[in-house]
């Protein structure tokens, strides 16, 4: 049965190790393995626009030999309302593994359960665990290595209600962190989510606070995130969306009460001088660039995990 991550619990605390031990393999050897040498095809879905996961997830297939099979679904059958399954044997009979970036995440689950090779799920409106496995490889170079990921502190702020919050409260419990969101009142993570990572967390050593107060969650905190607070589609209602999160904004004030040694993190695009100032995200403690360099070592370490464990 093939391997799929469609979320960030998908991998068990053990699993998400290996994949981050192969990242930073990756990270030193881009060409470290050949996975899909002949080359073999990757479908690599886009139902929403995207740099980073275009870009990473492109150059990684064909730097591990392969073909990325770049797919946009306006273009496709997919986009005109072919059943999903359809796609699913068609695509599975053709390509070594699926990757989507879309809307719901039923899609990327309705996919996995008619496909015979891996699916990823490189962004639903749920979960985006690609980054979060990025965030994690990012933490672990500037903190000294895998191991040392357990018992940090990452504190996410800004709109806790979205992908990236559910994400880091799933994968950083599975890495026995001590997950910290921050997040108005009408902007809380969906509460199964909380409970999951709770569940996950009470098993690593790790820990989950929900909290409406941004000192709270900030305070002596090793790892700071963020994310835009105006999601894609939203743009028109940007400045009346914005007020709530004011509080959460990330600059030199916020950075003032973390740890010593604490980095910034943004999975991108950032909006300087709204979810974080530019003294931030352009400073000293700001790991972004490391961080989006990451996306594509470990995303090749997942998908090179994926298919020589299905």
């Amino acid at each position: 049965m093939p391997r799929h991550f469609l979320r960030d619990d998908d991998l068990s605390p053990v699993e998400q190790k290996e994949v981050l031990e192969l990242g930073l393999e990756f990270a030193a050897n881009r060409f470290a393995r050949r996975t899909f040498e002949g080359p073999q095809a990757v479908a690599i879905i886009f139902d929403k626009p995207s740099t980073r996961t275009r870009v990473s997830f492109s150059t990684g297939v064909a730097e591990m030999g392969g073909y990325p099979l770049v797919i946009d679904a306006a273009g496709s059958q997919l986009g005109r309302g072919e059943p999903i399954e359809d796609t699913a044997r068609v695509l599975t009979r053709q390509a070594s593994t699926i990757v989507w970036r879309t809307f719901g995440q039923e899609n990327v689950e309705k996919m996995a359960a008619y496909a015979t090779v891996p699916v990823i799920n490189s962004l639903t409106d749920e979960f985006h665990p690609c980054q979060i496995l990025a965030d994690l490889l990012t933490v672990a170079q500037h903190k000294g290595g895998v191991d040392k990921l357990a018992g940090l502190t990452l504190t996410y702020v800004g709109d806790g209600a979205n992908n990236m919050a559910h994400s880091y409260l799933l994968g950083g419990a599975t890495a026995g962190m001590h997950v910290r969101i921050g997040a108005p009142a009408g902007f809380l993570p969906d509460p199964q989510v909380v409970k999951d990572a709770s569940e996950i967390a009470a098993a690593t050593g790790g820990s989950v606070l929900v909290t409406t107060d941004p000192a709270e969650a900030l305070r002596g905190s090793d790892v700071i995130t963020t994310d835009t607070w105006v999601s894609m589609g939203d743009e028109s209602s940007a400045e009346e969306r914005s007020l709530p999160f004011v509080p959460f904004q990330v600059n030199a004030e916020a950075m003032a009460i973390t740890a010593e040694g604490s980095i910034f993190l943004h999975c991108l695009p950032a909006y300087r001088g709204k979810e974080v100032t530019a003294d931030v995200i352009d400073g000293p403690q700001s790991a972004v660039w490391d961080e989006a360099e990451n996306r594509l070592h470990a995303q090749k370490a997942l998908m090179a995990w994926l298919v020589e464990n299905s």
